[in-house]
C-alpha cells in the first residue's frame, strides 16, 4: 500500500496535473484581485470594461501558456496528428473560429463599443458587452414606437461584421439628422410659417449646432467628406392638396423622440396662436356633380 502511495506521489503525470492546478489558480487569484481591488477604481466606464476584458483574455492566455509548458515533452509526439485534428475541428468550429476572428476585429478596427448604439444582423439597439463569441444587446423598436427599449435582450454573433453591414449611430458623430414634415394649407402665410420652424428649431437644437458641427469638422479632417450643415434648416414644396414644410436639425441619437416630441408641441402652440393666419391642411376630396341623364320608359 505505501509502495503505490510513494508511485503515485511520485508520478510525473500527477506532478504535472498539481502543478496545473496550482499554477490556474494563482494566475486567476492575482486577476480577480486586480479586478476587484485595481480595475475598479478606472472612473471611466468604457476603460473599466476594457481593463476587465483584458484581464480575463490575459488569464485564458498565461493558462494556456502554462499548459503547453508543462507538458512541452509530451508534444513532439503529437504534431502530425494535432495538426489532422485541427484541421477537423476548424471545419467544423469555423462558425466558431469566425466569431472569435470578428470580436478581435472589433476591438481593434473600432467597429463598435459598448454603450453604442448600432445595428446588426437587422437588430438595433445598445451594445451591453462584447464577448469572444457573441455580442450582447438590448433591442429598441419593433413593437415600441421610436427609440425606446422594448425589454429584450439579443445575442448576435460576432461573424456578422463580415458578412452584413454594420450601421452605428453613435461612432465619431454621435448625431443624427431628423426632419419633420408639416402640411399648411394653401393661402395661409408661408413666410411666417417659416419663421416659426426656424425659431423653434433654433432654440431646441442651438446647443447641438455648435457641437455637431465641432465632430463634423473633425470628420473631414479625418476622412474625405463635403461640409455639412448642422443647424436647423427649413424647405417648402407644394404639392396637389398642400404646402409641405419641412425642418430638417440634427439631434443626439438618444434624444430623437424626445425632441420630436418637443418640436411638435412647440409648433402647434406657436401656429395656434396665429388665429388662423396658419391653418394646417388635411387631405380633402372634391366631388363632382354626376351628369344629367335621358331616360326613356317604354311600356
Amino acid at each position: 500500500m505505501e509502495d503505490q502511495i510513494q508511485k503515485l506521489l511520485f508520478n510525473p503525470l500527477i506532478g504535472k496535473i498539481t502543478t496545473i492546478l496550482i499554477g490556474v489558480a494563482i494566475i486567476w487569484i492575482v486577476i480577480k484581485t486586480l479586478q476587484k481591488n485595481i480595475f475598479i477604481k478606472i472612473k471611466d466606464n468604457q476603460n473599466r470594461y476594457r481593463a476587465k476584458k483584458a484581464g480575463n483574455f490575459a488569464g485564458y492566455v498565461l493558462t494556456i501558456i502554462l499548459l503547453t509548458i508543462v507538458f512541452s515533452d509530451k508534444l513532439g509526439g503529437f504534431t502530425v496528428a494535432l495538426g489532422v485534428a485541427g484541421a477537423g475541428i476548424a471545419f467544423a468550429l469555423q462558425e466558431v473560429i469566425a466569431s472569435v476572428a470578428g470580436w478581435v476585429t472589433i476591438l481593434f478596427g473600432g467597429f463598435y463599443k459598448t454603450g453604442d448604439r448600432v445595428q446588426l444582423g437587422g437588430i438595433k439597439g445598445d451594445v451591453m458587452d462584447i464577448g469572444i463569441l457573441r455580442t450582447t444587446i438590448m433591442e429598441t423598436g419593433q413593437w415600441v414606437d421610436g427609440d425606446l427599449y422594448n425589454g429584450r435582450i439579443v445575442l448576435i454573433a460576432n461573424s456578422f461584421v463580415f458578412k452584413e453591414p454594420v450601421f452605428n449611430y453613435s461612432g465619431e458623430f454621435p448625431f443624427l439628422w431628423d426632419e419633420i414634415k408639416i402640411p399648411i394649407q394653401y393661402g395661409s402665410n408661408y413666410d411666417k410659417t417659416k419663421q416659426i420652424l426656424l425659431k423653434i428649431g433654433q432654440g431646441i437644437a442651438e446647443e447641438l449646432t455648435e457641437t455637431s458641427r465641432a465632430k463634423w469638422q473633425e470628420l473631414q479632417n479625418k476622412y474625405r467628406l463635403e461640409d455639412a450643415i448642422t443647424n436647423p434648416v427649413v424647405s417648402l414644396v407644394a404639392n396637389d392638396n398642400w404646402v409641405e414644410f419641412t425642418l430638417r436639425y440634427v439631434v443626439g441619437y438618444k434624444k430623437r423622440r424626445a425632441t420630436k416630441t418637443e418640436l411638435f408641441t412647440q409648433l402647434l402652440k406657436e401656429i395656434e396662436a396665429t388665429n388662423g393666419e396658419i391653418k394646417f391642411a388635411s387631405a380633402t376630396f372634391h366631388l363632382v356633380d354626376a351628369p344629367d341623364f335621358n331616360v326613356n320608359l317604354k311600356k
